[in-house]
């Protein structure tokens, strides 16, 4: 009899544990659930909130980064357009000439305010031409009309201090045609060989140029070029 009632004792208090472990499973489910399930649930929908609510707020900021773009590009349109209005460009359409020179022929003379020279202007670029003056280069147009005009000049001679005139300076060409004064906006030394000196501009320029190093001995490798705007004209 006491094996027997030693088992049944046994088998009770098994039973007993598995009923505890069971009861504390549902406790805890049921802390859980009470504790948890809403935290869970709010986060969830906050989760699920943000999701939706970034997209607008990114398409919010899209939309204002686009409409400041757009704002700077008409500010910047403004700007050019009130800069581009501002710019008095001087109408010397058609200046005429008595006649068209000859190589060889004296054809004006170019004053340098900056160094209270006037020297004479002769049509060509050859040695006798730059022998006797400054040099106009036959294949560019006529001083005050429109387009390049081109003058050369030694720097042993006409052209010693032409160093000294930069930009801002005024460069004042006399001829049979008129009056013409030009601004110098841009200094340039480029290679000796660089034909971009004579290439055709879009309004009435003049361009100056002459051998540099100024005191270089022999062949100087390079140009000093003077580039000047017409601003102003008197036609006879």
């Amino acid at each position: 009899m006491e094996p027997r009632k030693t088992r049944r004792t046994i088998n009770r208090k098994k039973r007993l544990i598995v009923l505890s472990l069971l009861a504390a499973v549902i406790c805890f489910g049921l802390w859980f659930t009470t504790t948890n399930a809403y935290k869970f649930a709010r986060g969830y929908l906050a989760f699920k909130t943000m999701d939706t609510e970034e997209p607008a707020a990114a398409s919010v900021s899209k939309s204002k980064d686009s409409s400041t773009a757009d704002s700077s590009a008409e500010a910047k349109k403004a700007v050019h357009s009130r800069t581009a209005s501002s710019e008095k460009k001087p109408k010397v359409s058609n200046v005429s000439y008595p006649k068209q020179p000859k190589i060889g022929d004296l054809m004006g003379e170019l004053y340098i305010p900056k160094l209270n020279a006037k020297l004479p202007i002769y049509h060509g670029t050859n040695e006798d031409e730059l022998e006797k003056g400054v040099g106009h280069f036959a294949g560019s147009v006529l001083p005050g009309q429109n387009d390049n005009s081109v003058l050369s000049g030694h720097r042993d001679t006409v052209f010693r201090k032409l160093g000294d005139v930069g930009e801002g300076d005024s460069l004042v060409v006399n001829t049979a045609a008129g009056t013409f004064t030009y601004k110098v906006n841009k200094v340039r030394i480029v290679d000796a060989d660089d034909r971009t000196v004579i290439v055709p501009k879009p309004r009435a320029t003049l361009t100056v140029s002459t051998c540099y190093p100024f005191n270089y001995v022999g062949s100087a490798p390079e140009r000093y070029i003077l580039v000047a705007h017409l601003v102003s004209s008197t036609t006879k």
